[in-house]
């Protein structure tokens, strides 16, 4: 007689249950990543209803693959998604969940046990925070290789307030393409702002840390995802991180500016091409000036038209919401 042979990776490896945990994605047409983001979430034996897709009107069908799946589908206007708002208004449809994951569509889980590693920091209770490390996707070139080898390294670190000190505003940074939060650690802190157009994780990072809490970046999940930006697109991604920190100069005051982590990634960077790719250089000062140029003219967003901010953003939806205050 055969036996039913249970993988290990099926077993609770944590201390912490998985029907406590909540998976949250937002997607829009996310029909082409949708095989291997399927394929990373089904290896991990969560219950699949406990896995809430939000999508924004996609055309492509990707709302019905994902009930197709046994997913929890939450249809939303594609006008009406916010980094930060959607986010949050998630968690109202897992109420019961003490811990929530937040993924992006094209965020391809490494290994079965990716999400019981980015949780198992949970075990300290003083954990509000975790996000883990984001590997470059298979045939990534060399710039977006090197942007992920530079901000998510092969070794974890558990930071509190006083990892500013060291670190500066490197200690807030976080990445909700895959990160983790104790839900009542997320809603002490007032939860994902709605406002903000870009890196509310960070935000919400800065304010655990503020408040008394730990963060921790786990290496060990790991998720395959980069990009492939150009030049301009490297441009509108700095002018809206740019608009980020003027608006959120709070972040700066408490943890410091950037400017120094920027000279790091550029040196860095230049190691990273010589010798062997040494022909990229040139492309390297163009990419370093477009994210400079971008960042400066964020910062001054105050005194541009809300038109003009909104052909310069990589995220001109933001500038169409009637809310914005400057």
């Amino acid at each position: 007689m055969s036996s039913v042979k249970v993988e290990p990776s099926c077993k609770e490896q944590i201390g912490i249950q998985r029907s406590q945990i909540a998976v949250v994605i937002p997607t829009r047409n996310a029909a082409s990543d949708w095989s291997a983001l399927a394929s990373g979430l089904r290896m991990q034996c969560f219950p699949l209803s406990q896995i809430i897709v939000i999508d924004s009107s996609s055309e492509d069908g990707t709302a019905v693959l994902a009930e197709k799946e046994g997913f929890t589908v939450v249809r939303i206007r594609k006008e009406d998604f916010n980094h930060g708002g959607t986010r949050q208004k998630a968690l109202e449809y897992a109420p019961w969940a003490e811990f929530v994951v937040y993924m992006t569509q094209d965020a391809i889980l490494a290994g079965p046990d990716a999400l019981d590693k980015l949780v198992q920091p949970f075990e300290d209770p003083e954990v509000g925070m975790t996000y883990g490390r984001q590997l470059p996707r298979p045939g990534a070139g060399p710039f977006e290789a090197h942007a992920r080898l530079f901000n998510y390294p092969a070794n974890s670190c558990v930071r509190t307030y006083e990892s500013r000190k060291t670190m500066g505003i490197k200690a807030a940074f976080s990445s909700n393409s895959f990160a983790a939060y104790r839900v009542t650690a997320l809603q002490s802190v007032g939860g994902f702002p709605s406002d903000v157009i870009i890196a509310e994780d960070s935000i919400v990072s800065a304010r655990l840390l503020m408040t008394g809490w730990k963060t921790v970046y786990q290496a060990e999940a790991q998720v395959y995802h980069s990009h492939s930006y150009n030049p301009v697109e490297e441009f509108r991604r700095y002018f809206d991180i740019g608009v980020c920190h003027h608006r959120e100069s709070w972040m700066g005051e408490a943890f410091g500016n950037t400017n120094g982590e920027g000279l790091r990634f550029v040196k860095s960077e230049v190691r990273y091409l010589w010798p062997d790719k040494w022909y990229l250089l040139p492309e390297e000062a163009a990419r370093t000036a477009a994210k400079l140029l971008g960042y400066k003219l964020g910062l001054y967003e105050a005194k541009l038209p809300i038109s003009f901010s909104r052909k310069l953003s990589f995220f001109p939806g933001f500038w169409n919401n009637s809310t914005i205050t400057r």
